[in-house]
């Protein structure tokens, strides 16, 4: 941004055209400048221009206006103002113009931006704000509405803060959440993919133990029926001795067969049950 113009800048000649007011303060030399002159500007609405380097006179019509006298505008004159300014608490930020170098009556031009940091005071403690023309002092009901602004300011800023933070963390814990159940879903998946192929083999298993068993149970019946036909044969030419050895063979066979109906009735009801 320029901070140095040869002529008056079309602001200051804008400046110049009005009287002293709210926004415009004329100063002749830059020690005539006080703290309390910039802290009036940074507590009002609006902040304010010092032009430094301007005489005030009466002008026919009987308002106060100004003219170029012009100032020193050297480090010196600068370095001073900026100590002003921070000497006051908090400190106020300057923007400091130099215009009208090639005319020989070179002239300050000092912005101060209504501050962030209400109410500002001098180094002394003394609070002021600029009204029409003039500085005065803030009453206290003036200060109590500049500090509850700010603190509203403030607790709204720290509200939005940590209403941020709070929907961040819950978009964490969201994304955590649906990660979390998705690892559950394919868990849930993975197991009853187990559980579906272990039934399938104990199923092969029923079905292969019930095969195993009706086919010895077939075989056994078939071994009663040739006994019976051996028995019906060999007892009536062998006697008492081998009657009562068939009859302990067919005893023993008829007490495996109901082993073996009871195991196929037991796999039948099991296969029923899962049906």
């Amino acid at each position: 941004m320029k901070r140095e113009y040869r002529r008056l800048s079309r602001r200051t000649q804008q400046l110049l055209e009005a009287p002293e007011g709210i926004n415009i303060d004329f100063k002749r030399e830059v020690q005539a400048v006080r703290s309390a002159d910039l802290v009036a500007f940074a507590n009002s609405p609006q902040g304010g221009t010092l032009l430094i380097g301007i005489d005030e006179y009466t002008s026919p019509d009987g308002v106060q206006r100004g003219r170029v006298v012009g100032c020193d505008v050297d480090d010196r004159a600068r370095l001073l103002l900026v100590n002003k300014a921070t000497e006051c608490i908090p400190n106020i930020d300057l923007r400091i113009y130099t215009e009208n170098l090639s005319q020989a009556r070179p002239v300050l031009r000092v912005e101060i931006p209504s501050g962030n940091l209400k109410p500002y005071c001098t180094h002394g403690g003394e609070y002021r704000i600029r009204t029409d023309g003039r500085n005065r002092a803030l009453l206290p009901e003036e200060l109590l509405a500049i500090y509850m602004d700010r603190e509203g300011e403030q607790f709204l800023s720290r509200f939005r803060d940590a209403v941020f933070q709070l929907e961040h963390q819950v978009e964490n814990v969201n994304y955590s959440l649906s990660s979390g159940m998705l690892s559950v879903s394919q868990h849930l998946e993975d197991l009853d993919d187990q559980l579906r192929h272990t039934l399938h083999r104990i199923e092969q298993l029923t079905d292969s133990n019930k095969k195993r068993s009706r086919n010895l149970l077939q075989a056994l019946r078939e071994s009663q029926r040739s006994i019976l036909q051996l028995e019906q044969v060999v007892v009536p030419k062998r006697g008492a001795v081998s009657s009562s050895l068939l009859e302990d063979i067919e005893h023993k066979l008829g007490m495996l067969l109901d082993l073996v109906d009871s195991d196929a009735e037991i796999s039948d009801n099991s296969e029923g049950f899962r049906d």
